[in-house]
């Protein structure tokens, strides 16, 4: 999950009750829960009745336990039992390849700084208003991101992940395509995935636009209907727009705060910030491209000046009541993740009561929410739907 996104127009409608049934209608079929029919019961049939409520969404894979967008942590999040794994985060190469990472900028989540062959490729750009130094994706051809491997992202927070350093390598949405076809056939069950289109108007302008790259793909695969195990998200809603005319799957828009602006916006010169997004009205324009949005998890319950949860706002009700799913980010098990009235203790890599976050949380009616500890979110799943 990165930044910003929204999607849905003229197929909005039929997309919209596909892909709400999927998330509100399953209920936990799949865990095999006793207690499911509570959640079941929320919404009838549809295209995707594979995903319980709450969706389990493993962010970048299970990142709590492997550097993120690696085949480890994509499998090890099917191995703990997620419902839907984000992979991944999707930028494009020098020679028009498009490869999982977080951000073009790979220096935090690669051995780049490592190899003295690239170290004349270290440089500083303009990302999205943000002066931002490092090595780019789209500086290096596939074949020469395929020497490079994998490191965790953030170390002070994971010093664990950091024992498969250098284990896996970058990979490409084809080969996810194909992964999510293997995985679906060995585990049998179909698997699903979340991709999404990071600064998509910074590559259009570069002249690497994405949309189109990722729906030749999905098309090749046969993965561009309303009911393919695909759902695709992005910060920027031109992005989702854009897909929404190339392709039929499920579509959603991602929030940031609520003083934030997509970059979109910033660069079309449309004033809207996500406040405006997350009013009825706001919503109303996003359902008309998109079935759902990502917002963060502040913007479903606020913190105070202290860093502790308040009360709700409507966000919920008032995306419900337009016809769209809700899957908030990021909840982590780490304390400086989660709401300060949750933490235990001051250690930077300690767990919080976290499950006393997911159960405030979803005790809102979000749809889903991403984690990057699966485990974790599944038994807090299994608690809320045997409540």
């Amino acid at each position: 999950m990165g930044t910003q996104e929204s999607d849905e127009q003229a197929r909005g409608t039929g997309r919209r009750a596909v892909l709400g049934a999927a998330v509100l209608g399953a209920g936990g079929a799949v865990l095999g829960l006793p207690g499911t029919a509570r959640a079941d019961a929320r919404h009838g049939g549809g295209g995707v009745r594979s995903l319980p409520v709450p969706t389990i969404i493993g962010h970048r894979g299970a990142s709590g336990y492997r550097p993120e967008h690696t085949f480890g942590a994509y499998e090890l999040a099917l191995d703990m039992g997620a419902h839907v794994v984000e992979a991944g985060d999707l930028v494009p190469t020098k020679d028009g390849h498009i490869v999982c990472r977080h951000e073009p900028e790979i220096g935090g989540t690669t051995d780049v700084a490592d190899h003295p062959e690239f170290a004349s490729r270290k440089t500083t750009k303009v990302l999205d208003g943000v002066s931002t130094t490092g090595w780019f994706t789209e500086d290096f051809t596939l074949a020469e991101l395929k020497t490079l491997r994998a490191i965790e992202r953030i170390p002070a927070n994971r010093p664990h992940n950091t024992l498969y350093n250098g284990r896996w390598e970058i990979p490409t949405f084809e080969e996810v395509l194909r992964w999510q076809d293997e995985q679906t056939r060995k585990r049998g069950k179909q698997v699903w995935i979340y991709p999404e289109t990071k600064h998509p108007t910074y590559f259009r302008k570069l002249g690497l636009g994405l949309e189109e790259r990722v729906a030749k793909l999905l098309r090749k695969y046969g993965k561009d209907r309303k009911n393919s195990p695909v759902i695709l998200q992005s910060f920027e809603p031109t992005s989702i727009q854009r897909l929404n005319k190339l392709v039929g799957n499920p579509l959603a828009v991602l929030l940031s705060g609520p003083t934030t602006r997509p970059w979109d916006f910033v660069e079309a010169g449309d004033p809207r910030t996500v406040a405006d997004l997350v009013k009825p009205e706001g919503l109303k324009w996003i359902a008309s491209y998109a079935n759902g949005i990502g917002p963060t998890l502040d913007l479903i319950i606020p913190r105070d000046a202290n860093g502790n949860l308040t009360k709700p706002t409507t966000l919920v009700k008032d995306a419900h009541a337009a016809g769209l799913i809700l899957h908030p980010w990021t909840l982590r098990n780490e304390n400086p993740f989660l709401p300060a009235n949750f933490r235990k203790g001051t250690d930077a890599d300690a767990y919080g009561d976290v499950f006393g976050a997911y159960k405030a949380y979803f005790a809102t009616g979000i749809d889903g929410v991403f984690t990057d500890q699966p485990d974790t979110g599944l038994l807090a799943h299994e608690d809320f739907v045997n409540d």
